[in-house]
């Protein structure tokens, strides 16, 4: 059931016992925790937290800790399906679930007593009637049992016939409801898409409880951020949270004012910047995130001589030296940063580029580091995502600890590994898209890459290779002539295990379906496996990655292209 009094209906009931988190491995997840943890230990809450990646690993999780536990806080995952059907829980145990993905499974939103969802109400969530998904059953019995009853007395009223009438009538009204509610479920659960950021919703909560640090303004920023960075929401969406975010900075902003005395000179400074879609630029060169951002890179067509050419002819439109481009951001002439951000903005716009300066936030944590929201959200994707690190918990752990201001040699970390990522994936681009690897099946289009793929380790996890499929997409969609292509949407797969002989197989909605960003992989996967008796694993939180035994990748792509035709 949706709760609609986060303060009394989740936060106090909690607070009378130990809990345990769960949380997802995403960056809008650890955001979100970082702010449930402050508050925590605000009001001295305990708690346990358990990172989990996928279905597997949150199921052997709650066996482990059920016996302990009564209440459950889940953080990016879980809604989207029969959590008591997966997780087979005590009936005193009580699951509150914050999670973005949509849509809600219709038993998680109807049930009372145990799945509480933290999901804001203003979302279109357009969850069907109780009445169209659930019959009561006793009814049915009742009235079947009232029917014979009556047929047994000698003084029946109504003749044998008129019973069997009624009861005939009575099945084919019920094979009717199950087709109408067959029908209202699959429109409901056929596309799959996300809603407002979970650090939102917890910074929304801290805010009502008038708890919220700049920190934790600082960490709903970033959560949202990494929502747009991943494409996860459609620009409408990202621009009006931006908006909700701006009046809560400027209100942060106007209270340090007030105050009598100056803050630390290591405070968190928040402000709104109408800045650059340049990834990493202020911690790189000018030129290396030009070459490796992907709005650029596609729309230069980076690849190819010619591309490189155009590359060569912006940065002279612009007026920039190449000397004074391949150095350092930081280390560039202050008359040249000056009005920077005007004068790419101004070329941009002559060749092509239309969106080249975005709504984003900045923090300055005192007078040295400055970070705008998408470096955090990239430097925290790498940390989470690194192979350097061995187990998924101690990547876990360095990622949320980089979100904390007392932690940035980790965070600077964290921007060399995702130099070192966005610089992997623009070569795997361009080796895909030189080599023709990307090929259209019919309905939709389908790139696989090999075990020998240099830096492939990078993309192990379905954070990074779905950042990746996006960007083929984009790259493919600005490079080919073919109209049709432009609006077909692209299954990659890539190599999972050699030992195992499992791939990772990847579904990305089309480039042009950028107003609604919903993906009906999820369910398309499915079938198709189901269809073809195809030994996957469904065990990521979104259902368009799934995981696939290489032998049966022929016959599960054959179906799915009969499927989608």
């Amino acid at each position: 059931m949706f709760v609609s009094d986060f303060r009394k209906e989740f936060y106090e009931v909690v607070q009378s016992q130990r809990v345990l988190l769960f949380v997802a491995s995403d960056v809008d997840a650890l955001c979100a925790c970082k702010i449930l943890q402050a508050l925590f230990q605000c009001d001295h809450v305990q708690y346990t937290l358990v990172p989990v990646s996928g279905w597997q690993e949150l199921e052997t999780a709650f066996l482990e800790h059920k016996e302990q536990f009564r209440y459950f806080v889940l953080i990016n995952c879980g809604a989207n399906v029969d959590l008591l059907d997966i997780l087979q829980p005590d009936e005193e145990a009580v699951f509150f679930v914050c999670d973005t993905h949509r849509p809600v499974n219709v038993v998680n939103v109807y049930n009372d007593t145990q799945i509480k969802l933290l999901i804001k109400q203003d979302d279109d969530l357009e969850v069907p009637a109780y009445e169209d998904i659930f019959r009561d059953e006793e009814e049915d019995e009742e009235h079947s049992g009232n029917e014979s009853d009556e047929g047994s007395e000698p003084s029946e009223k109504r003749t044998r016939l008129e019973e069997i009438a009624e009861r005939t009538l009575k099945r084919r009204q019920r094979r009717e409801w199950e087709a109408r509610r067959r029908d209202i479920l699959f429109d409901y659960e056929q596309y799959e898409y996300h809603g407002t950021s979970a650090a939102m919703v917890m910074f929304d909560l801290a805010w009502l409880m008038s708890k919220d640090l700049s920190d934790m303004l600082w960490w709903a920023i970033v959560g949202l951020t990494d929502q747009w960075v991943q494409d996860k929401i459609t620009q409408v969406k990202y621009v009006t949270d931006v908006g909700v975010l701006q009046r809560h900075v400027s209100r942060h902003g106007h209270r340090h004012e007030d105050e009598e005395h100056a803050l630390s000179v290591d405070c968190a400074r928040i402000s709104f910047e109408y800045d650059l879609r340049l990834a990493l630029y202020q911690h790189w060169s000018l030129h290396d995130s030009l070459c490796n951002t992907c709005y650029t890179a596609a729309r230069f067509k980076l690849w190819s001589l010619h591309g490189q050419k155009r590359l060569q002819e912006f940065l002279a439109d612009v007026g920039l030296p190449l000397k004074q481009v391949k150095q350092k951001f930081q280390s560039m002439d202050v008359s040249l940063k000056e009005n920077l951000r005007e004068m790419i903005e101004e070329s941009a716009n002559k060749f092509g580029m239309k969106d080249m300066r975005v709504q984003t936030f900045s923090v300055h944590f005192g007078f040295k580091h400055k970070f705008l929201a998408s470096d955090v959200v990239f430097a925290t994707m790498s940390l989470m995502e690194s192979p350097e690190d061995g187990s998924g918990t101690d990547s876990f752990t360095q990622a949320l600890d980089s979100l904390s201001r007392g932690n940035l040699d980790k965070l600077y970390r964290g921007l060399e590994l995702a130099k070192q990522q966005l610089r992997a994936t623009q070569q795997i681009i361009a080796s895909c898209l030189c080599t023709n690897l990307v090929v259209s099946q019919g309905p939709f289009l389908y790139c696989s890459l090999t075990e020998g793929t240099p830096d492939m380790v990078l993309f192990s996890k379905p954070a990074s290779l779905s950042l990746l499929s996006r960007h083929l997409l984009k790259s493919f969609v600005c490079s080919t002539k073919n109209r049709r292509c432009k609006l077909l949407p692209l299954v990659m797969a890539a190599p999972l295990s050699v030992e195992q002989g499992t791939v990772t197989m990847v579904g990305i909605p089309p480039e042009t379906d950028s107003s609604d960003r919903k993906n009906f992989f999820g369910r398309a996967f499915e079938k198709a496996a189901e269809g073809t008796n195809s030994r996957a694993l469904h065990n990521h939180f979104d259902l368009s990655v799934m995981e696939l035994k290489a032998e049966d990748r022929s016959k599960f792509l054959d179906a799915l292209v009969t499927l989608l035709s």
